[in-house]
């Protein structure tokens, strides 16, 4: 906390990790010196001195070269500072306005592409290619069916082979009964938008990839610990990688053994990544290509998808839009901290359509947010700039004496320099007859 500062509006004590300056009033403004130690900030923090927490002992900032000025240039250096900042609080303003403007527009462009809107041409020009919901569902039912068919072929020769080693090993489980697909109640269809006549509406295990935990959170609490992590092993993902989109940086780890534990938890290379906790929550990121294997932590949740119906950036884009969102935040639970589980997950509604038209709508939208994402990309520049680079411009104009004029009229600093020195002069007598008083009274 070095160079934080504040003009203090009250009486009140500090403890012994804050300086107090307290000017003399005719001779330095508050506002001067608090725009001066503002401009100095840096030099402040770079004056620090310890190992875990460096701090600023008294002795520096008494020892502080300060600029002196004459008082009333003082305030009209200061007077200058505060209009300049606040044309620079509007510039900042404005760019906060087109940030969310891009956001709002975002959103209506992913509206208009879940509602069919964007791709109606392509499909009066492609509707004799086109599978009606009916057939596309009918084809995930089969190859699920033959899936289960399978899976219990291979478990009855799993159970012969063990029944030959006289049932020595460990018994095979059992494949889990198919169960239908869930299907949309009339009521939630009522609630829903209507979608073009090639498109319906599934719940995501349609769309999950056919395997063991394709949706699923991470470890509950004692199950992944602190104590767990590692410097290098298999990384963790946290809801700080989902919402910064950075799966490199800044990581935790745990060991190949821990790993084994929670493979349950695991997560592929092209996994939709989602948060559980936010307001609302659901903000949603793919796992990069050739990313080693990794596991979620608690907050987040994954949805591997079924790669052969279904285009991943398409399912991405529609669990950012809001028309997902809305149904996240709605089916969140808790008081203190919102959250999704796993199961409520399941229930929410998404488009299903042929998956060409899914590849249609995720280029275009690739394409589209390309272009705003760097927009956004020039504004948070913009606006850092703004908020640093432009206001230590301001500063360092102020303090080198190249804000303001100034005015052969005013008070010389050497003059208001003596007028300090005789002030404090007068002083130094009162405080040590009060000295010697106290001491005779002891």
């Amino acid at each position: 906390t070095i160079g934080k500062l504040s003009i203090w509006g009250i009486d009140a004590s500090t403890n012994q990790a804050c300086a107090v300056a307290q000017p003399y009033d005719f001779a330095l403004s508050n506002e001067f010196l608090y725009y001066f130690f503002l401009s100095e900030k840096q030099d402040l923090i770079d004056s620090g001195k310890g190992g875990a927490q460096p701090n600023i002992s008294q002795g520096i900032l008494k020892g502080w070269p300060i600029w002196l000025p004459p008082f009333n240039e003082q305030h009209r250096i200061v007077a200058k500072i505060e209009e300049l900042f606040s044309e620079l609080d509007k510039g900042i303003e404005s760019l906060k306005t087109a940030r969310a403007q891009l956001k709002v527009y975002r959103q209506a462009v992913l509206k208009h592409a879940f509602e069919g809107k964007l791709t109606a041409r392509w499909r009066e020009e492609n509707a004799d290619k086109l599978e009606s919901p009916e057939q596309l569902l009918a084809h995930i039912q089969q190859e699920r069916e033959a899936r289960y068919q399978q899976q219990i072929e291979e478990w009855n020769v799993a159970v012969k082979a063990r029944e030959a080693n006289g049932r020595e090993d460990k018994k095979p489980r059992k494949p889990k009964v198919l169960k239908p697909l869930p299907e949309p109640t009339v009521e939630e269809f009522d609630e829903l938008s209507e979608l073009p006549e090639s498109w319906t509406w599934v719940r995501p295990e349609v769309i999950a990839a056919q395997e063991d935990y394709a949706i699923g959170i991470g470890p509950f609490g004692s199950n992944l610990k602190v104590s767990d992590y590692r410097e290098s092993g298999v990384p963790l993902i946290f809801v700080r990688n989902i919402t910064r989109s950075n799966f490199s940086r800044n990581l935790k780890y745990i060991d190949y053994i821990k790993y084994l534990e929670l493979v349950a938890h695991s997560v592929k290379p092209l996994d939709l990544l989602i948060t559980k906790m936010g307001d609302p929550p659901g903000d949603c990121e793919i796992y990069p290509d050739k990313s080693p294997e990794a596991v979620l932590t608690a907050d987040c949740l994954k949805f591997r998808l079924w790669e052969k119906y279904v285009d991943r950036r398409f399912y991405r884009y529609c669990i950012n839009s809001n028309l997902a969102r809305k149904q996240l935040g709605l089916i969140t639970k808790g008081v203190a901290q919102k959250k999704i589980s796993a199961g409520r997950f399941k229930t929410i509604l998404l488009p299903f359509l042929c998956l060409d038209e899914q590849r249609v709508i995720a280029d275009y939208l690739d394409q589209l947010f390309s272009v705003s994402e760097q927009q956004e990309q020039v504004i948070l520049e913009s606006s850092h700039e703004s908020e640093a680079l432009l206001r230590q411009s301001i500063l360092k104009k102020a303090f080198s004496g190249q804000l303001v004029e100034q005015d052969p009229n005013d008070e010389p600093a050497s003059v208001l320099l003596e007028r300090i020195r005789a002030e404090k002069a007068r002083q130094k007598p009162r405080k040590k007859t009060a000295r010697k008083r106290k001491a005779a009274t002891g």
